[in-house]
């Protein structure tokens, strides 16, 4: 893992993307049932939700004090793109092996599709705990040291808000 933080804009995006993950969990704990996306980058990340930029401003610099705090647990969101992305790759990875294997290189016959996806949906679902894990070793920093928050800013859309904060370590 060390070796990954030695590169200075994946240290910076694993970090940002703790802090977004940080700063969601805490809006979504104070305001059940609000919609919000996130992305993270080197230079910051973005969330978009329904809320006003004091609001989130709010959120992101207690997630921050939080984190630094030792909380390390808010770097790990259930609905990271990391989950989803882990357990389809894995399920279509079983589906395509058992569909090669069955159809031995010719053409599939239906019920070989059939038996590919009773093998991918159980696959699926047992999968489901690699994406948390994918987070907290790969895709996030929950140990995000000098990270400051430099400038948030938003712009209204038309069902809500765009909320861009800017960060530097």
């Amino acid at each position: 893992m060390e070796l990954l933080n030695q590169i200075p804009f994946i240290r910076a995006t694993r970090r940002n993307h703790a802090l977004e993950h940080a700063s969601m969990k805490i809006l979504a704990s104070n305001f059940q049932g609000v919609r919000m996306m996130g992305h993270s980058n080197p230079t910051g990340f973005v969330i978009i939700a329904d809320l006003p930029t004091e609001i989130v401003t709010d959120a992101v610099l207690e997630a921050r004090r939080r984190l630094l705090a030792g909380e390390h647990d808010l770097a790990i969101h259930p609905r990271c793109g990391t989950n989803l992305a882990a357990s389809s790759f894995l399920s279509g990875a079983a589906a395509l092996l058992s569909l090669m294997g069955l159809s031995r290189g010719k053409q599939p016959k239906w019920w070989h599709f059939l038996i590919s996806a009773f093998v991918a949906v159980p696959i699926y679902i047992i999968s489901k705990p690699i994406g948390p894990l994918l987070q907290e070793k790969y895709t996030t920093d929950a140990n995000i040291g000098d990270l400051e928050v430099t400038l948030i800013r938003s712009q209204k859309l038309h069902k809500g808000f765009i909320h861009q904060i800017c960060t530097r370590a």
